[in-house]
């Protein structure tokens, strides 16, 4: 069997950016290296200083340099018909094959990865860094960062790799196209990626700290994740990289998938999310009785609104439903804190006030007007439940909608009997309702009458 152990120096953009400054090349037969191809490579742009800082290349160095098409028949002919070897290997070898795809050249071999086969062959080290390997097993490693030093390395490292006890199943076992080793990222274990479930869930990349750095939903959360691995833009290749352990949650349905991936998303933050992590800023109508007893229907942000009564994604919304209310039951603009620091309220648009500000309205006819706008803001909001595919055949999925506004989630027993709210809120998981949960019961309230159950008709039927 013949390996090519390739290392590569480039400049750093990306992937598909990413253009190659340097090339080393070692064909191995297992035992020796029989052939050796390492160059420079003019990458037809400019080299970024901190590249240069960490590399020691710089653009006079590649000046005069072949371009990538002057070598490539090089490059093809001594990788022909051997096995691509890299210490993250899909790194190398994507950057490779997207050059060549670039200049209009087909690239094709199989790869190795001397990351994954140092995990799987040399459990239990901290660190399985080229240096980090380097130094635990005693290779030496000169000129690091440049491709001939590095690929040499690696050549010693692959050397030490293939005489460890039971080397060999291992080996074929990583290079059956079926095995996906090569697929999956230098950090992430087989066993972890064989144990995720081709059920519909919430999935979680975490790094090598345990840290979340990526949340996504799916159907089937298997497939998904490998979907992942196959993609070559250039963020997803750098966040598989990153990824050392991938967890799950089950949903039963895509409904509950949503909503838990939207949740974590703003509960985590992860760094490669890029939607859902603008948490919107609500306001609350509520209600409060000031020293004179005059009940005050007032508005404010969510989290400074005491047991709000119905709840706007923007401050506009809020003012114009209020002013609908004032006119609507003759309120008083002053104590509904559409006009503030006024003796008595004189508003351009609300002019059905009955003088509670002026002192010629009681008290008390007041406030029962007041009481009568929250009992029909109250009637007007919707309490109901949505009843989904459980995680199992014996449980449902509920997702609880109070006054119109998302409430939680939760999964419940088929044999449960429901016979109150407090019923249902013991299985609740609460979740805040936003812009995000709104836009998705609202695409799926359109499409799934059906699965929706008042709570007053559930009780009744209970």
């Amino acid at each position: 069997m013949l390996y090519t152990v390739i290392d590569i120096e480039t400049t750093g953009n990306g992937v598909k950016g990413n253009r190659i400054t340097e090339i080393a090349i070692f064909k191995y037969d297992g035992d020796t290296i029989v052939d050796e191809f390492t160059s420079l490579v003019n990458p037809e742009c400019e080299i970024p200083f901190f590249i240069t800082g960490l590399t020691g290349i710089d653009n006079s160095m590649v000046r005069n340099a072949p371009k990538l098409r002057e070598i490539t028949d090089q490059i093809l002919e001594i990788t022909k018909d051997t096995i691509f070897v890299a210490h993250n290997v899909n790194f190398d070898y994507n950057i490779i094959k997207n050059q060549f795809q670039a200049l209009g050249i087909a690239f094709s071999r199989k790869k190795l990865c001397t990351i994954r086969l140092s995990r799987k062959l040399i459990p239990g080290l901290h660190s399985y860094s080229l240096g980090k390997l380097c130094t635990a097993l005693d290779i030496p490693l000169t000129d690091r960062h440049r491709a001939r030093g590095d690929a040499h390395a690696t050549v010693l490292l692959l050397e030490r790799l293939l005489h460890t006890d039971g080397a060999q199943p291992v080996v074929q076992g990583f290079l059956n196209s079926r095995s996906q080793e090569a697929t999956l990222p230098p950090a992430l274990s087989k066993i972890n990626f064989d144990s995720l479930p081709t059920s519909s869930g919430v999935y979680y990349f975490k790094n090598s700290k345990k840290k979340i750095i990526y949340v996504g939903k799916a159907n089937n959360i298997k497939k998904r994740v490998l979907g992942h691995f196959y993609d070559k833009s250039s963020k997803e290749v750098v966040m598989c990289q990153e990824t050392a352990h991938i967890d799950f949650e089950l949903s039963g349905s895509e409904l509950l998938a949503l909503l838990m991936e939207s949740a974590a998303i703003k509960h985590h933050f992860p760094e490669y999310n890029r939607s859902q992590k603008k948490t919107t800023q609500q306001y609350g109508i509520f209600i409060y009785e000031d020293r004179n007893g005059i009940m005050h229907m007032a508005f404010n942000k969510l989290k400074l609104a005491p047991n709000a009564i119905v709840t706007f994604n923007t401050v506009t919304e809020c003012r114009a439903y209020l002013e609908q209310v004032c006119i609507d039951f003759s309120l008083c603009p002053k104590y509904c804190h559409l006009q503030e620091n006024v003796a008595a309220c004189s508003h351009y648009k609300i002019i059905t006030c009955e003088g509670i500000c002026r002192d010629k309205e009681p008290v008390e006819a007041y406030n029962k007007k007041v009481q009568a706008a929250v009992t029909h803001i109250i009637a007007k909001s919707d309490d109901i439940i949505i009843k989904e595919k459980g995680r199992h055949t014996d449980e449902d999925a509920i997702v609880l909608i109070k006054n119109g506004q998302y409430a939680g989630y939760g999964f419940i027993a088929k044999e449960r009997s429901i016979s109150s709210l407090e019923d249902i809120d013991a299985f609740i998981n609460p979740q805040n309702d936003n812009l995000d949960t709104q836009r998705i019961l609202k695409s799926y309230l359109s499409r799934n009458t059906m699965n929706v159950i008042p709570l007053m008709e559930l009780f009744d039927a209970n």
